[in-house]
């Protein structure tokens, strides 16, 4: 199992695991894989407080973080989107679409007292600059961007400080982009995965990146969660796998119980490809919200990053009234997430999920040695 990118980032399995979930991070990292800390839904400040608990309970071992610097979105040109008035680029249709679904669904407003969650995040470049800043201070062995390359200044500064650069593709010219820009890892995520994701599924996508790219490693990513996943994979040419999904119903998850047990009932035919998240395509967890939004006469999604913060307060009002054992927001609730959900049936610890995977990958492996085997024999 052990690849050449494992002596690069010193881990015992080419295994990443992306995930909000800083327990998760941690846990899988402590098992022999590489743990990667999504840092989009942080401030600059929570951030620095997620690192510093991830630092001290990782047993010195390797991770990495991933930002979003999109390539393309609305007011990049203008630079710093704190500076611009985005609220007034949502259109009232988009607000009062949003307003009428949560009283169909009888979602109250939230108390005058809650804190409103952020609603831009870092969905952009200047925010993901802000957010690698505070990564850099702390020991981290990768960082990873989705929608786009990396700015060069970046990539260079990553690896004056001795850290693989990583980037998530969907075709094979976006791939060649992000060779050519200096990133040390290729991520081909195929069509099956979980949040942004192309049209190419990854039993295509994976070998076609393998040779653009050579020698550049390639993690394969989308709909990878067991280890005979994995093999095959490994078999396409990828030097690891980049999974995300199957770490939502570990233990380790901060989940609340209305999404947990969603996820866990799902089978792989209840995800959809929708833009009401961000504006751009994204797997989720169909739901009546993204049903919704596929409604004769409902409104266009807007574009990144217009999108997410139009849907910001109506998420976290949905996400409130939920925990409402009775309450019809639960028809609401939703998550990125990609087709190995039909795979999540239970819940169980992040280290249990890595040495299923190792054995099962080795069981696979065995086998096809010895099918081998057979056919030289006759």
């Amino acid at each position: 199992m052990r690849t050449p990118i494992c002596d690069v980032l010193g881990i015992e399995f080419p295994i990443f695991a992306f995930s909000h979930c800083r327990d998760v991070v941690a846990a899988v990292s402590r098992a022999g894989g590489f743990g990667v800390l999504g840092a989009l839904a942080f401030s600059p400040e929570q951030l620095e407080l997620e690192l510093k608990w991830v630092d001290e309970n990782i047993d010195g071992k390797p991770y990495g973080v991933d930002v979003v610097m999109p390539a393309s979105y609305v007011g990049k040109e203008q630079g710093d989107l704190q500076k611009i008035d985005l609220e007034k680029m949502i259109p009232q249709e988009i607000k009062k679409f949003l307003e009428e679904l949560l009283e169909e669904y009888s979602v109250p407003p939230l108390p005058d007292d809650q804190e409103r969650r952020e609603g831009l995040l870092g969905w952009s470049e200047s925010g993901g600059r802000a957010l690698v800043d505070v990564a850099m201070k702390h020991p981290i062995k990768l960082i990873a961007n989705a929608l786009g390359p990396p700015p060069e200044d970046v990539i260079k500064r990553a690896h004056d400080e001795g850290l693989q650069v990583a980037a998530l593709v969907g075709r094979v010219d976006q791939a060649l982009k992000q060779k050519a820009q200096g990133v040390d890892i290729i991520i081909a995520s195929g069509y099956e995965a979980g949040g942004h994701t192309g049209e190419i599924t990854t039993m295509v996508l994976t070998p076609e990146v393998v040779d653009a790219v050579a020698p550049t490693p390639v993690l394969a990513a989308g709909g990878i969660g067991t280890g005979r996943q994995m093999a095959a994979a490994m078999a396409l040419g990828a030097a690891g796998v980049w999974t995300g999904s199957i770490w939502l119903t570990t233990a380790e998850s901060d989940y609340e119980a209305a999404m947990l047990e969603k996820l866990l009932a799902a089978s792989s035919s209840d995800t959809v490809r929708s833009r009401s998240l961000s504006g751009k395509p994204a797997r989720l967890l169909k739901t009546a919200l993204t049903d919704a939004w596929e409604r004769p006469g409902a409104p266009d999604p807007l574009s990144m990053p217009l999108q997410f913060l139009a849907t910001s307060e109506a998420s976290q009002r949905i996400g409130r009234a939920a925990r409402s054992q009775d309450s019809r927001a639960r028809e609401l609730v939703g998550t990125p997430v990609g087709q190995i959900v039909g795979k999540m049936s239970h819940v169980r610890p992040a280290r249990e999920v890595i040495y299923e995977m190792v054995e099962e990958y080795l069981e696979t492996m065995d086998r096809l040695t010895r099918l081998l085997e057979r056919s030289e024999e006759a």
